[in-house]
């Protein structure tokens, strides 16, 4: 059976063991973390956005991490299926509940990019939602060809705001994002990789082998080089973000409000397709 915090320091170990949906393994200075919650396809509930929202900035004071490997705990059966719709529906009902949703998805993506460590994503299985926006921030995305990615926001009728809207126009170009973004349409790995939005895409064999392989070389290579190499370009991303990120959020805060939210929220517990426009707005 697989331990949680395998050849980790005391200090770390004590750290890490504060978290309850993230699992953490090392293999010398690399860092593997998992999202863990596989009753749920490893979706986020709750607790897991609390803690993602903590985690990155626990890592960057982990001088013994020179990379970062994310990835989906296997028995979940899917790198991260998005946000959990019961513990959303829940929380964003009042301005209070989202005021946080909205503080810890910025607090996400904000300390995925300021990590000075790199973070490779391996995608063996579904990133749907706040999972692709997770894996895509990554610093490198590598994804089995098989696997599917997607971000179907308004498939349940609210805006792709978690950072979708930041980093799918970065990768792919402002109108192929809206494209996908607008219907929610899933791309396997082979695809995504042949467009640029994802770095690779191996077969499911070959996937984790790649995967530790390229984090093997960045973490013999000449370390600040490397951390301020993604400092650099970060530097871009960040002012995108800023600009973004924020406002789109609380454009999603918005359409939790609707009535076509409320009727995919009525239709996912049903089982069947929703009807959007059938209330006033």
């Amino acid at each position: 059976m697989r331990t949680r915090y395998p050849k980790i320091h005391e200090e770390g170990r004590r750290v890490y063991e504060s978290y309850e949906t993230l699992t953490f393994e090392r293999r010398g200075t690399i860092l593997t973390v998992r999202l863990t919650n596989p009753g749920s396809r490893n979706s986020v509930n709750q607790k897991m956005h609390e803690e993602l929202s903590r985690v990155f900035v626990d890592i960057s004071r982990d001088r013994e991490t020179r990379i970062v490997v994310l990835r989906g705990a296997e028995e979940g059966r899917a790198f991260c299926a998005g946000g959990d719709l019961h513990w959303l529906e829940t929380e964003a009902r009042t301005p209070e509940g989202y005021a946080e949703i909205l503080r810890q998805g910025v607090e996400i993506v904000r300390s995925m990019t300021a990590l000075p460590q790199p973070i490779i994503a391996m995608v063996d299985g579904p990133a749907i939602g706040l999972g692709a926006t997770i894996a895509l921030f990554a610093d490198i995305c590598l994804m089995a060809e098989d696997a599917r990615i997607a971000d179907p926001h308004v498939g349940v009728g609210v805006v792709a705001g978690d950072g979708g809207a930041v980093i799918w126009p970065l990768l792919v170009g402002p109108n192929r994002a809206k494209e996908f973004l607008m219907t929610g349409e899933a791309l396997t790995g082979a695809e995504a990789a042949e467009m640029g939005l994802v770095n690779h895409a191996y077969s499911r064999e070959q996937l984790e082998q790649e995967t530790y392989r390229l984090a093997e070389r960045l973490a013999t290579g000449p370390r600040l080089a490397i951390e301020l190499t993604k400092r650099s370009v970060n530097l871009f991303v960040s002012q995108v973000m800023n600009t973004v990120l924020t406002a789109s959020l609380a454009m999603e805060g918005i359409t939790f409000q609707t009535a076509d939210h409320r009727e995919a929220v009525r239709a996912f517990f049903a089982k069947e397709p929703p009807k959007f426009g059938k209330g006033q707005e």
